[in-house]
């Protein structure tokens, strides 16, 4: 009994990624192009939405096994990020309530200090020259757009003031901030700092005290803060936050008077009520507690409130900052890692029916030689 020697073509490994440009093709056709019946089409399973795929037996099996160990680590990073997030929006949501009704209480103190004439550093408003942004990324990658989201957030910011007119330096948190803004030469960086995995106040009074440093020596005229803003597990926005000084929105000028604040910062989503400076907040804060009253009676001098109040107000909102960062790197990176399991699962079906095809047509040509080398024995 003879055999034949079947002609097989090999091609490189294609990439994973791209679908459209491969494409499985057997030379072992004994049957008549079914394409050509009308009649037999209706009867045909359709795969014309699955990819086509083209490799040897030995190539799927491997690639399989890949996809396979790909979508377990997958899996897992995204039951981490998910075991993790909950602690992180819990901390998010508790932190809320005091870091809003502190900015409260000093904008209320400040107003009426102002109308005392008392004089405190920190609250000062000067001509704006230079300008300092606390650019804060995470640490970590495989999380979608996350990173990439709050670098271009202060491009964008770094352009502006560059378009203003006014000198910018930047405060960076975070791994992947710090390797981006090292190889921009261009930027002046004050300083880096990386924190551990999950923000706490010592990490956050670090960053608070060059921020203080900075501003009373007069090295900047204006602190800003750029982060991620958690708003739930599915969406999260970088926002602008402006530190010191603490004025109403349209306040901090530059040297001819034109304003330099951001059109969407974010804490200065005020409004003016009857002459009194009010927060907006947030709906998932519920209702808005009542204003305090506009007149105080200071026990000390006003000046020695505000400046044991102001290290707290920036740790605070600093330390917020840090923790809705956290929370929203988290929620990213879960959301990512459950659109890569989910591609896993769909690429490993493609796979697999591909291996079945070939196996089978493999199978069917080994027929066809056994009974082809029986008829020729006849």
């Amino acid at each position: 009994m003879s055999c034949f020697n079947l002609p097989t073509v090999m091609i490189s490994k294609p990439s994973v990624n791209n679908f459209g440009s491969i494409s499985f093709q057997s030379q072992l056709n004994p049957f008549p192009n079914l394409d050509s019946l009308p009649s037999s089409r209706s009867h045909l399973p359709k795969f014309s939405t699955l990819p086509s795929i083209r490799n040897g037996l030995r190539e799927l099996r491997g690639r399989i096994e890949t996809v396979k160990n790909t979508q377990k680590i997958t899996e897992a990073m995204k039951l981490v990020a998910a075991a993790k997030v909950r602690r992180a929006q819990e901390a998010v949501i508790n932190g809320r309530p005091f870091a809003e009704t502190l900015v409260e209480v000093l904008f209320d103190i400040n107003e009426q200090c102002q109308l005392e004439d008392v004089e405190v550093p920190l609250t000062a408003i000067r001509p704006v020259k230079r300008v300092a942004l606390v650019v804060i990324t995470g640490d970590r990658g495989l999380c979608g757009g996350f990173n990439n989201a709050v670098l271009k957030k202060a491009e964008a910011r770094i352009a502006e003031l560059k378009s203003l007119g006014l000198d910018c330096t930047l405060i960076s948190v975070g791994k992947k901030g710090n390797a981006y803004f090292r190889r921009r030469a261009n930027v002046n960086v004050d300083r880096f700092v990386e924190g551990d995995s999950f923000p706490t106040s010592k990490e956050a009074q670090v960053i608070a005290d060059d921020v203080f440093s900075l501003f009373l020596s007069e090295e900047v005229d204006k602190v800003e803060l750029l982060y991620t803003k958690f708003v739930s597990l599915i969406k999260s926005d970088p926002v602008i936050h402006t530190l010191l000084p603490l004025s109403a929105k349209g306040e901090a000028c530059d040297v001819n008077g034109k304003s330099v604040d951001a059109s969407e910062d974010e804490f200065f989503r005020l409004t003016t009520k009857e002459g009194k400076l009010t927060v907006e907040r947030d709906h998932m804060m519920g209702r808005k507690k009542a204003n305090l009253l506009p007149n105080y009676q200071f026990e000390q001098d006003p000046a020695q409130i505000l400046d044991a109040l102001m290290p707290l107000y920036l740790n605070s909102q600093i330390l917020r900052a840090l923790q809705e960062s956290y929370a929203s790197e988290l929620a990213a990176r879960m959301n990512a890692m459950s659109n890569a399991t989910e591609n896993a699962v769909e690429l490993n079906r493609s796979l697999s029916i591909a291996y079945n095809r070939q196996r089978q047509a493999k199978i069917t040509g080994e027929i066809l030689e056994i009974v082809a080398g029986a008829e020729a024995l006849r």
